[in-house]
């Protein structure tokens, strides 16, 4: 489907108990939205870190035997993958990375994309570092455990590699002197919260994640901060660096978050009604009923309904079973692939008026074929509307959109995409509308460049 991709989702626990495999791959599974190309988990015995990971679905890269092997531990760190276009598919890019320094070892996970990375990485190869991968992560862990070689200490190490970095970076580290570590940048481009229960501290790109394996959601993680976890305790928590321009990627509440997660203080359902409610003022339509596209722009939906006194109803069935066994019968018949996951509900579209609501458009292709399938329906009139403003820009902090000419609102007025993908009408919720949903979000600020 034509939709924006993000870069991972971590998990990491420390526990006063063994069994902390089990935790993250659940944790996993939970953020397995925001990353289906690759999973791994490391986790610590002694002062060995053993690590299991590959290509694929959670659920394909671990089964029983591999859980059972690395369950032996009160402490892991997890991260499920996906990849960006100029950093390839393959086991030797799956997260986390390991790393060794004088005194110990480290795994590492991080989702997010650095700026000046490749600064980053000849001046480490100068001193004598290999890099076996193109991706940002491994340059990470490297730089903390060169960091650590010098300081001796592992949570010196980190705070010194991350004054060093720049753009958007969560992570989460386990070492082998039994800490779990917490960074998030000093922008707070990516999410990344704490949970607790009386087993211990987890660590999480999403509440969601957290809350799905009984924890309790603590607090965010703070732009610039660095939390220090042992034996499923909070030992200790400082701020590494003052707070930086940007903020949140405003994304995680349009698309790419779980709509039950609260994310520095703001829960994502409501900040994606609320998008719909100010749609509907800023976007009215005459029609008969409201639908979203699943998933996305449910709450959305919901929210332009309510705003506007027009029913909701569903307009398509999702077929949640196909996953990615689906082919194609030829290369010139993908609306066929849209069918097979989205089929239209005709009870609800014959001869209606539809208001049809989504979080954003790419590129137009599925647009297009989504609003086709709705007047193939009996839709007599498609009025598009979309609750996040055209996106015109690439992104430098992770969200893998390579060149600005594969955007449709690049190329084309608003007018000009309407008629390029078939609307009746076509309305984009504004900007100020935008940041006004999201009034109640703590983290400082919200990036919206790509706006």
């Amino acid at each position: 489907m034509d939709k924006l991709r993000e870069e991972c989702a971590l998990f990491g626990v420390s526990l006063k108990r063994k069994g902390a495999a089990g935790v993250v791959y659940n944790g996993l599974l939970a953020l397995q939205h925001r990353g289906q190309e690759g999973a791994g988990i490391s986790t610590l015995s002694g002062h060995t870190i053993y690590t299991h990971k590959g290509t694929g679905l959670v659920s394909e890269v671990f089964d029983e035997r591999a859980i059972a092997k690395l369950n032996d531990s009160p402490i892991a760190v997890g991260h499920t993958r996906y990849s960006m276009s100029a950093v390839k598919n393959s086991a030797d890019n799956i997260q986390p990375f390991f790393a060794e320094y004088l005194t110990g070892r480290l795994a590492a996970a991080h989702n997010g994309c650095l700026t000046g990375a490749e600064e980053v990485r000849k001046s480490m190869e100068a001193k004598g570092l290999d890099f076996k991968t193109g991706g940002d992560s491994e340059i990470i862990a490297s730089l903390v455990a060169l960091k650590t070689t010098f300081t001796h200490d592992i949570v010196e190490g980190v705070t010194q590699a991350v004054k060093e970095l720049a753009g958007a970076f969560s992570l989460v580290i386990l070492s082998s002197d039994n800490l779990l570590i917490a960074v998030r940048d000093r922008s707070g481009y990516r999410p990344l919260c704490l949970g607790r229960n009386e087993s211990g501290v987890c660590v999480a790109s999403e509440s969601c994640g957290a809350e799905s394996c009984g924890f309790t959601f603590a607090r965010d993680v703070q732009p610039g901060e660095v939390v220090v976890i042992r034996d499923g305790e909070i030992i200790s928590s400082f701020i590494y660096d003052k707070r930086g321009d940007g903020g949140l990627c405003v994304f995680e509440y349009v698309y790419f978050a779980r709509p039950d997660s609260v994310i520095d203080g703001l829960s994502v359902y409501e900040a994606r009604v609320n998008f719909g409610k100010i749609l509907a003022k800023e976007q009215p339509a005459k029609a008969d009923v409201v639908c979203g596209v699943p998933d996305s722009g449910i709450e959305a939906a919901i929210g332009y309904a309510q705003g506007s006194g027009i029913p909701l109803a569903p307009g398509f069935i999702k077929n949640r079973y196909i996953g990615r066994s689906f082919i194609y019968p030829d290369q010139s018949a993908r609306e066929f692939a849209v069918r097979m996951k989205l089929n239209p509900l005709k009870a609800n579209l014959d001869g209606k008026r539809v208001v049809l609501v989504d979080d954003s458009i790419v590129r137009g292709t599925t647009c297009a074929r989504i609003i086709k399938v709705l007047r193939d329906a009996g839709a007599k009139e498609v009025h598009m509307r979309i609750s996040s403003p055209p996106f015109i820009k690439t992104c430098h902090y992770g969200t893998d959109i390579g060149d600005p000419r594969n955007l449709i609102a690049y190329n084309l007025d608003v007018e000009g995409i309407r008629q390029k993908i078939g609307a009746d009408t076509l309305g984009y919720i504004s900007r100020e509308g935008l940041l006004k949903a999201c009034v109640k979000c703590k983290a400082g600020g919200l990036c919206t460049a790509c706006f």
